[in-house]
């Protein structure tokens, strides 16, 4: 079944202006996917750099002492408001030299255990890590206050003096000591700016009093700074408040005989962060508290669960001591989204999906960190994830615009559709259905271009296709008028004819006398014509009688006849007799004749026009053969059409172009075939016919 294809070129302009829109739609969704994977490389990049930035900064910070305090203590809350008050923590040193005030300073202050109090002063308390220092807790701290009172060695009332209560609760037991200042050197001496002196420790029984006998192991130290810490006050000024930093050792009986209890002893204790120590600096009297541990403007030190904060979203942060018992993570950290999955599945399906020149597996780093206490594995895994699921925000916000512009160019395209190539859709489909079916003026009627018509350049052309359709309506009617004419002149011709070649044909007699043969095609040539409103419609109706013929014999008869009709030197190479054909005697003589004549009129004058016989076991080929010009290329595949002459003046000289027409009619009506074909001395026709 042979399938017909359309016509693509009267859609050409439609399928121009839908495919640049296309194109444009297209463009703009590969202009989108190419920023985003423009972003997502460099955003591959950026993380790998950030991921290696975390590492150094993490690495650095957990080598620090204040680092190292965190890994010493990762359970730990330092600092925290609540009512329980500050927990010990285990310091990166054996012990603290509490007498020394710049060692202790410098010890507190690079292990980052102070925990800061607003205004009012700073605390840190702490074990060493060594158990054979002793079961001791050190605390130092700051505070702001006037010039510090003493108290006076050997007085039991020590309300009129600076002092320290302490208060250790652990285990079940509660520890508390008081400690008042006493000032070093003579007491009586006049007091100076920046003193400083002992915190000598009592037992603490909330009376103000206290013991002849203080505490054996409770040391203490303090010292006043001479600066003033209020800007622009002099330091003569008494009431000028000073920043005083204070150390304790504090023996806890509790710890001090679990030392002794096991051989290898447990340290830092289980228990550590459920020791609760409390620290309160009273003033003179009944003055308000200079400091007290329990306030809630305490600030949290630093401690490993801070290096969240650090992560990126997906990475993880693992820290394990080495050679631990339980081999398990002392801590384990992961990244906090920054921002909620507001993304699509399918815009994130995407992301994943789009290409960059650099992805492996995640980043991982393994790193150690050495302390005094052991050595802790650090392991931070990055995860890549995170940047497909910020592209995917990213993503779903760019959507929009793409969207936005999609719709824009959506929109413009069914303006200019409905306004512009709708009408001219219209236009062209009405155009072609005239040219296809229209076939006189009566037909043009049911076309009215009257709604496409307008002011515009399309409503112009309307307008004069309207016009255009008119006159041709108008031509049609006149035409239709000829033809009627014509119709009737041939009527009138054919019937004067047809009268006097019937008395020819009884005044010639035998049917064998050669013009008998020619009368009788006379007649059927005017049946042909006779009522047909144009030639090529009455050759193209004909009905032909084909039978069986002689070949052979019909082409001799031919050639020996041609000089009766002026064709002069036509020569037939005789094939073998009785090769019978399938034809119509009178009309394959019509076809032959009018080839022969073509032939003539083109030859060389005095050449020959040869006849030759091919055959084959189904069909003959007959080759008809002039010297002399050839046909031109342009119109050897045109010149069997009806009113093709290769003759510019045909029609003045009678001649119709309609000879080679009827041949290649009759001869398709026979079932045969006729080409021509230009050699190098000629002309050749070539008439197929099939065998019987």
């Amino acid at each position: 079944m042979k399938i017909s294809l359309p016509n693509l070129a009267q859609y050409r302009l439609r399928i121009l202006f839908r495919g640049a829109f296309l194109l444009l739609a297209l463009a703009t969704i590969a202009m989108a996917l190419y920023v985003l994977q423009q972003e997502k490389q460099l955003s591959y990049k950026n993380y790998q750099a950030n991921f290696r930035k975390t590492s150094d900064q993490i690495l650095a910070t957990l080598r620090h002492p204040a680092g190292q305090l965190a890994l010493l203590n990762p359970r730990t809350e330092n600092g925290d408001a609540a009512s329980a008050g500050l927990h010990p923590v285990l310091l990166p040193f054996s012990s603290l030299d509490f007498d020394d005030q710049n060692k202790v300073q410098q010890a507190v202050t690079m292990s980052g255990c102070l925990v800061q109090y607003g205004d009012s002063g700073a605390l840190c308390v702490a074990i060493g890590n060594n158990p054979w220092a002793g079961g001791f807790i050190y605390v130092a701290g700051s505070f702001v206050s006037n010039e510090l009172m003493p108290h006076q060695r050997g007085e039991q009332d020590i309300g009129d003096a600076h002092r320290v209560r302490v208060t250790v609760a652990l285990r079940g037991q509660t520890y508390r000591w008081i400690a008042p200042f006493e000032k070093n050197g003579d007491p009586n001496a006049v007091q100076a700016h920046g003193a400083h002196g002992r915190l000598t420790g009592f037992l603490d029984d909330d009376s103000g009093l206290v013991g002849a006998k203080p505490v054996k192991d409770f040391r203490g130290w303090i010292w006043q700074s001479t600066l003033c810490s209020k800007p622009g006050q002099g330091e003569e000024n008494k009431d000028c408040p000073r920043s005083s930093f204070f150390s304790l050792r504090l023996p806890v009986g509790v710890l001090q005989d679990a030392l002794f209890q096991k051989n290898v002893p447990v340290w830092p204790p289980a228990d550590l962060d459920k020791i609760q120590v409390r620290i309160e600096v009273l003033s003179p009297g009944d003055g308000p508290l200079l400091l007290d541990s329990k306030s809630a403007s305490a600030a949290r030190a630093f401690v490993v669960g801070d290096l969240a904060s650090l992560l990126l979203p997906g990475e993880s942060l693992r820290i394990r001591k080495r050679g631990a018992a339980n081999n398990t993570d002392l801590v384990s950290l992961i990244g906090a989204e920054d921002h909620p999955d507001d993304s699509s599945r399918l815009l994130s399906r995407l992301v994943r999906r789009l290409p960059v020149d650099e992805v492996g597996v995640p980043n991982e780093s393994r790193e150690s960190v050495v302390t005094s206490a052991g050595i802790y594995d650090v392991t931070l895994t990055g995860d890549e994830r995170s940047v497909n699921r910020s592209l995917g925000v990213v993503a779903a916000r760019v959507s929009w615009f793409v969207g936005a512009m999609l719709l824009a160019l959506f929109v413009a395209w069914l303006v200019i559709e409905i306004g512009i190539i709708r009408r001219i859709t219209l236009l062209t489909w009405r155009a072609a259905k005239v040219s296809k079916i229209v076939k006189g003026s009566g037909g043009l009627d049911q076309f009215d271009l009257t709604d496409l018509r307008g002011a515009d350049e399309l409503g112009v052309l309307a307008s004069c296709l309207h016009d255009l359709l008119r006159r041709v309506r108008e031509d049609l009617e006149r035409e239709e008028i000829r033809a009627e004419q014509e119709k009737e002149m041939w009527h009138a011709v054919g019937h004067e004819i047809m009268s006097p070649l019937q008395s020819l044909m009884a005044l010639q007699g035998a049917a064998e006398n050669q013009s008998s043969r020619y009368i009788n095609r006379m007649q059927q040539a005017i049946r042909v014509l006779y009522g047909s409103a144009s030639p090529s419609e009455a050759f193209q109706s004909t009905v032909l009688q084909v039978t069986a013929i002689d070949i052979s014999a019909f082409l001799g008869n031919v050639a020996d006849n041609a000089p009766l009709v002026g064709i002069a030197n036509v020569r037939f190479s005789g094939g073998q007799p009785g090769v019978m054909v399938r034809a119509d005697d009178y009309s394959l003589e019509d076809v032959v004749t009018h080839v022969l004549r073509n032939a003539d009129r083109c030859r060389q004058p005095g050449s020959m026009i040869s006849i030759d016989l091919k055959t084959t076991e189904t069909a003959v080929t007959i080759a008809i053969h002039n010297e002399g010009p050839h046909i031109a290329e342009e119109l050897i595949d045109k010149i069997f059409e009806y009113g093709v002459s290769d003759q510019l003046d045909a029609g003045a000289n009678g001649n119709r172009g309609q000879g080679l027409f009827v041949a290649k009619t009759y001869m398709a009506k026979m079932g045969g075939t006729i080409t021509a074909q230009n050699v190098a001395d000629g002309v050749v026709f070539s008439l197929g016919l099939q065998r019987v």
